[in-house]
């Protein structure tokens, strides 16, 4: 079937909250091509709800990130959340360990997401941001954000021209909006220091 002249994107998002969309656009910026290569402005998208605003935070070591976030997690149970209802994404397989960590020390179990993207229910859903796209949560945790871990600095160092560079750049950031949209209502992302340089577009120059 041919799409292509009939694509169109969507201006009103009825999955994540007002706070979070805008902290999440500003990876991917107020423009973004459409199947058929055309650039379309998302500066009028609106959400239909609103919510807390996402926290964004650079811990000293692993340990400290472990910390916070595991206490986050105990506040979003002690609220009502269900484990299931929870997420937590990571750049790639090598810090999935980081998110187990976190989810345990919160008294809860953590579920791997695989390529069926399912965990048993009581399961806090760990995965990798690969593996985000399509699902939901309402509270989102997006670890391990550091600096050569999202853009990947193997991908940056295997790159070949100045075009190829900017494609890596493009879909490294849209793997962190992808993992960041997949909370409703409460998103905290973390990051070891220096952390990520997406980071500050993320935020607005703003952390919490």
């Amino acid at each position: 079937m041919d799409v292509v002249g009939r694509s169109r994107t969507l201006r009103v998002n009825y999955r994540t909250s007002h706070q979070i969309r805008t902290h999440a656009d500003r990876l991917l910026g107020p423009e973004v091509s459409d199947m058929d290569g055309l650039r379309e402005d998302r500066t009028d998208t609106v959400s239909m709800f609103n919510g807390p605003p996402p926290g964004i935070r650079i811990l000293a070591d692993q340990d400290e990130e472990t910390r916070a976030v595991a206490e986050w997690l105990s506040e979003r149970a002690e609220e009502g959340l269900a484990p299931e209802t929870i997420g937590v994404f990571v750049r790639s397989e090598r810090e999935l360990a980081r998110g187990v960590r976190a989810v345990e020390r919160a008294g809860l179990e953590a579920g791997l997401l695989d390529e069926k993207v399912s965990v048993p229910p009581g399961r806090v859903s760990v995965g990798t941001m690969h593996l985000a796209k399509g699902l939901e949560f309402g509270a989102v945790v997006v670890m391990a954000c550091d600096d050569e871990v999202i853009p990947l600095q193997e991908r940056i160092e295997a790159i070949g021209d100045q075009a190829d560079l900017q494609e890596v750049y493009d879909t490294e950031r849209h793997l962190l909006y992808v993992a960041c949209t997949r909370a409703r209502d409460h998103l905290l992302v973390t990051a070891v220091e220096p952390g990520s340089e997406f980071l500050e577009d993320l935020t607005g120059g703003e952390r919490g």
